[in-house]
Order: C-alpha cells, then structure tokens, then sequence
C-alpha cells in the first residue's frame, strides 16, 4: 500500500511569528516524521527571521521556468517559492510543513486536495501592529494596509482550517501547533 504523508499548510499575516514558530517547531520535530521546507525569496536573508533560500529575481524566474517549484506566489513586492522536493517527501510519507500563503491556498488545495491541512496563526489586531512596527520594514501606512488585509482574511478563514492562536507565550502556540500536526498525521 502507497501512503502518502499530509502537507501542513502554515498562513497568517506577516508579523504573526510564524517563523518564530517555525524555528521551535524545527527543535521539536526533528527527531519524528515531519518535515518543514524551506522557502525560496527573492529577498535577501536577515539576522532575524526566516531562515530562507534567497534567490535574484532572475535565478527565481529560471528555476519557474524549469518547474523546480512545487508552490510559488509573489506577496509584498517579493516572490516565493517551495521546491518540488516536498512531493519526493510526501511521497515517501513523510509529513511536510509548509509557511504558504493565504492568498495562494486555492493553489495548493488544486495540487495536493485533501493531503493539505489548513493552519491558520492568528494575533490580536493591536499586537499585531505593535510587532510590525518593532521590526522596522513596513511604513506606518503599509502596516495599517497588513493589519486591515489580516482582518479581512481572518474572517474569511478557511472551515477547515486548525486555528493556532499567538497571542499569548510563543509556547502556547507551538503547542497548538505541534498538537494539529500529530493528531492530524495521516497513518503509516
């Protein structure tokens, strides 16, 4: 029998501390099944943040063009990729965790189905903005436009999707995180 491992979609608006998230999940789950991609940007790496592969605009256009992405979206002046060697691990039934993109769920819902489990981080609107502005990127303007754009698709969350609240310790997050991915791991 071919099984076939589950993709955890991770979404949230910047400033939400999926990578935080991500960088603790990456200590905990090493040692099991589940795997977290990393992903390709085309904008340069930061001392803080995520821990991603930063690639030219041309470098991200050549490898589109050679089909090297399994998931790819542009978002804030800046585009993304996931390499396709999430299909050899979720082939090999591994589980994968993915940071996606809410605006580009649809997408990974039409090439995965029912594998992909929605998981939405959600903040507090205030700390939100409050986190924004500690990390100096935006202007006051685009962090309002990202704090109103949080909202809206807040509310226009997915009906299956596992809401994971970081409001609150970083720890209670991961948690929630941790619980979604093992009781929603498919079986081997």
């Amino acid at each position: 029998m071919n099984v076939h491992g589950r993709l955890f979609y991770l979404m949230g608006p910047s400033g939400a501390g999926k990578d935080s998230l991500l960088l603790r999940a990456r200590e905990r789950l090493s040692a099991g099944s589940c795997l977290i991609a990393s992903r390709y940007i085309t904008r340069p790496p930061e001392l803080q943040g995520e821990n991603h592969l930063w690639l030219s605009e041309a470098e991200f256009q050549q490898r589109l063009a050679l089909g090297t992405f399994a998931l790819h979206w542009s978002a804030n002046g800046y585009r993304y990729g996931i390499g396709l060697e999430i299909d050899c691990w979720l082939e090999r039934g591994l589980d994968v965790l993915v940071n996606g993109s809410r605006a580009h769920l649809d997408q990974a819902r039409l090439r995965y189905g029912t594998r992909l489990l929605p998981l939405l981080l959600q903040v507090d609107p205030a700390l939100l903005q409050q986190r924004l502005s500690a990390r100096g990127r935006e202007t006051p303007q685009e962090i309002a436009a990202r704090v109103e754009r949080a909202r809206q698709l807040s509310a226009e969350r997915p009906a299956d999707a596992v809401v994971i609240d970081n409001s609150g310790a970083l720890e209670q997050a991961l948690e929630g995180l941790l619980e979604a991915v093992q009781r929603q791991s498919l079986p081997g």
